[in-house]
């Protein structure tokens, strides 16, 4: 089967298409024919080998690449009891660990069945592709951490990328007054899926506003805790889940004297949550925003434009197309 990998850390160049065995799924796992995958952020970050923490614990050799996925189910796995072949599936490919050789840049990945879920009805794979990653952090961040509540005053900085999509439509579920902060050239794409307010970054600083927020999803990390915090509420969170790397460590050693206001997290592929995400997804409150589709052989374009950070929603790789698009 083909698959993207890469053996040197660098530039999107180090990324390739190989010929690399198909896979044969474990007891538990899932053979997924993929039929679209989802860049994030996160694969530019192990290509790049930085921080050096992913040079260390990804090693040389060779490395594949990926983690959202949609596809068909092939085969399964003799303690599978969630799906069949022939089901329609979203979700990530994961192994126990980063050193894991998989990925969702291929024709088939093997992955465990508690990262799947049964695929919405109403969209494509390509839009399916692009939740489980993006959506789940939306979702975990503003239900789990932000705990986001009718009439909560909800801000998200970075308001037109993968996640700042999804949440603009979460928080609205949820019954939130929400702002999205973006650029001035995204401004008409966040009002239009349903933010209350904009904030165009290029005119106005929100940090230096009047409005206070209950609830602050700060996907872009680009002003100082202290600036943020004056615009919380007294009971106001701020949920951070993107931003630079290398600031991650000092947030990370200053939030446990926050006294709970500043939240860090990673969000996990957890099936009920995956199944919250196709729920809120076919009864039309959610609609996945693709910016741009590629195609396996395309890899190195779409990470390098993700690396820009300039995409309106998500980018997708196109797999298995001949196949059929729904």
């Amino acid at each position: 089967m083909k698959a993207i990998v890469y053996r040197d850390f660098g530039a999107p160049d180090v990324v390739h298409v190989e010929d690399i065995d198909k896979p044969t799924p474990a007891d538990n796992e899932v053979l997924v024919a993929v039929r679209a995958a989802a860049v994030n952020m996160f694969d530019w970050y192990m290509v790049r080998g930085k921080p050096a923490f992913f040079r260390l614990v990804l090693g040389s050799g060779k490395k594949p690449l990926g983690v959202d996925l949609a596809g068909k189910v092939e085969a399964v796995g003799r303690s599978v009891t969630r799906f069949k072949p022939g089901d329609h599936v979203f979700g990530t490919a994961r192994g126990k660990s980063i050193r894991a050789k998989r990925g969702s840049f291929a024709e088939y990945v093997s992955t465990s069945e508690q990262t799947l879920a049964v695929k919405p009805r109403n969209v494509s794979f390509e839009q399916a592709a692009a939740v489980p990653v993006a959506g789940l952090t939306a979702l975990q961040a503003l239900r789990d951490h932000g705990r986001v509540q009718r009439g909560h005053k909800v801000l998200i900085n970075g308001a037109s990328g993968g996640v700042g999509t999804f949440a603009i439509q979460i928080a609205k579920a949820f019954g939130a007054d929400v702002t999205g902060v973006c650029s001035t050239r995204n401004v008409d794409i966040v009002r239009g899926i349903g933010a209350d307010h904009v904030i165009d970054y290029t005119r106005e600083n929100f940090t230096a506003g009047v409005t206070r927020y209950d609830v602050i999803l700060d996907i872009v990390g680009n002003h100082p805790w202290s600036a943020v915090r004056r615009v919380l509420t007294d009971s106001g969170k701020c949920v951070i889940v993107g931003g630079p790397p290398a600031r991650a460590i000092p947030l990370m050693l200053l939030a446990p004297f926050t006294r709970g206001k500043l939240v860090l997290f990673i969000a996990r592929a957890k099936p009920d949550d995956l199944g919250v995400m196709r729920e809120l997804i076919e009864r039309g409150t959610i609609t996945p925003v693709i910016d741009r589709s590629y195609n396996l052989e395309e890899t190195p374009h779409a990470l390098r434009y993700v690396a820009a950070g300039h995409t309106r929603g998500k980018v997708v790789i196109a797999i298995n197309a001949a196949e059929g698009a729904v």
